[in-house]
């Protein structure tokens, strides 16, 4: 049974970092393309960033760039998420998703079977 589980979320100042892992477990096959996205109070769950296991491309959408950084360690089976410099509108809940079946992972529109529970990230001002 494919698992996919998140940690590293928690409560910082603006200007802070925190570093968000999701270890996948119980599948057969390479990890492919993962993905981390989050969900804001009141709005829709969004792409944040992806990257190929494989081929090493990465996504990121335009608010993140240049302040977080993805990375996969395919020993681990684990795929990072590197927040820096983080804002208020930050704040959200992060989730990490798994097996792209659909999409395009570097163009940041793979669809995924395999979701986490998510965790959450506060920044406040």
């Amino acid at each position: 049974q494919v698992q996919v589980m998140e940690s590293g979320g928690g409560s910082v100042q603006a200007g802070g970092a925190l570093r968000l892992s999701c270890r996948v477990s119980g599948f057969p096959h390479s990890l492919n393309c993962m993905g981390w996205f989050r969900q804001g109070p009141g709005k829709e769950r969004d792409v944040v960033s992806t990257i190929h296991a494989d081929f090493g491309d990465t996504y990121y959408a335009d608010s993140v760039k240049g302040r977080f950084a993805i990375s996969v360690d395919t020993a681990k089976n684990t795929v990072y998420l590197q927040l820096n410099d983080l804002k208020p509108e930050d704040t959200a809940i992060y989730y990490c998703a798994h097996d792209q079946i659909a999409g395009s992972c570097k163009l940041g529109t793979a669809e995924f079977t395999y979701w986490g529970q998510g965790t959450q990230v506060t920044v406040s001002s």
